[in-house]
């Protein structure tokens, strides 16, 4: 005799309609369809925009004429000899275009880029696993590369002259030393403390350039490609505004950019012209010489509590409760490129002109 679960009982046509069991309702399946899509992150969006706002090609990089000359020899050599590149040493400030370099480098010798950075390589590993698994020709950028570790930097000499990996086996009089033939491949490193390279490191680059700060116009070039990139209307005095605020340096001015772009569409006030992106970047607190809040904090203080100087760093650091590393590496060089600063054996002084631009009377003018 056949059981008949609960479940799969008919409804009895004896009882009545409303003691009868109702039939359940099927319940509809949840789409998982969606779920294996692939979908657009906000994060993926913006590397996306960051992807288009770097240029791809020699031709389209603004700026840095020198480097670009010497760059286009390199990779015509290299091409017409169908040779990797040699490899590339780029020192200068942040933000001038070091890595977007060298993935253009990668472009034009129709090969792929490798990116990584000095403290991310604190294991001999974590070099061999890079090393092995590059093709022939590919670049590899070592982003702060005087972050180096010692054995690390070790195991890059033979892999960047010989193009082998020396790897030791054992230990003791079991050692041995094993090589591994790695593919021809081009190394290029990015650092702003070219003087913290050990010699034998620095020695090893067969190129090795300096980017410089970007002039008004060049900077203008890039707000306004980049505008164009971020489907935004801006006028070429108002690109002219924002690049004469961004301290020589792309990064800063498509930031600026960016914040004024912000500033404009809850204003709704387009296009971006130069008095609106005064405007902007005033709220925001960069003045028309690029100084933001702590530049003008900094130099303040030492006028009005020392009299320009000259002061101490670390009484400095105190006085504005700014840490002395920072105010060394982030603020001082660009105050002392625009003839705001000194430094001299006795401390920091505010030169007449960082007066004159906060609007104090300077003593020294008379």
């Amino acid at each position: 005799m056949a059981i008949i679960s609960s479940k799969q009982q008919p409804p009895d046509p004896n009882l009545p309609e409303d003691i009868a069991p109702t039939p359940r309702k099927k319940v509809a399946k949840p789409q998982t369809e969606s779920l294996l899509e692939s979908q657009e992150l906000p994060d993926e969006i913006n590397n996306k925009q960051e992807d288009k706002i770097r240029p791809q090609r020699l031709a389209e990089y603004i700026g840095q004429k020198d480097l670009r000359e010497v760059l286009a020899i390199a990779i015509a050599a290299a091409k017409s000899r169908g040779e990797p590149m040699d490899h590339l040493l780029l020192y200068g400030p942040p933000g001038l275009g070091k890595t977007t370099m060298s993935l253009i480098l990668a472009a034009e010798m129709e090969v792929e880029c490798k990116i990584t950075s000095a403290p991310a390589l604190e294991k001999p590993r974590d070099i061999v696993g890079l090393l092995i698994n590059l093709k022939a020709g590919d670049v590899l950028f070592i982003d702060e590369i005087h972050r180096l570790s010692k054995v690390t930097e070790e195991i890059l000499y033979p892999a960047m002259e010989d193009c082998r990996l020396d790897i030791t086996i054992g230990q003791g009089k079991s050692a041995k030393i094993r090589s591994i033939p790695l593919k021809p491949f081009t190394l290029v490193g990015a650092t702003t403390k070219v003087g913290s390279l050990t010699a034998p490191l620095r020695d090893r680059f067969g190129l090795i350039q300096r980017l410089r700060y970007y002039e008004i116009d060049e900077l203008t070039l890039i707000v306004q490609r980049t505008a164009q990139v971020l489907d935004t209307k801006i006028t070429p005095e108002g690109a002219e505004e924002i690049a004469r605020r961004a301290r020589g340096t792309p990064r800063i001015a498509n930031r600026l950019l960016r914040r004024v772009r912000d500033y404009s569409e809850v204003k709704n006030l387009k296009p971006i012209d130069a008095e609106v992106a005064s405007l902007a970047l005033e709220l925001f607190n960069v003045d028309p010489l690029g100084l933001d809040w702590t530049d003008r904090c900094l130099l303040t203080a030492m006028i009005e509590n020392f009299n320009g100087g000259p002061v101490g760093l670390e009484t400095l650091a105190a006085s504005t409760g700014e840490d002395t590393q920072t105010i060394e590496d982030v603020y001082e060089p660009y105050l002392m490129q625009i003839g705001f600063l000194q430094r001299t054996s006795r401390g920091r002084i505010a030169t007449p002109a960082a007066w004159k631009h906060l609007g104090f009377v300077s003593p020294k003018l008379f």
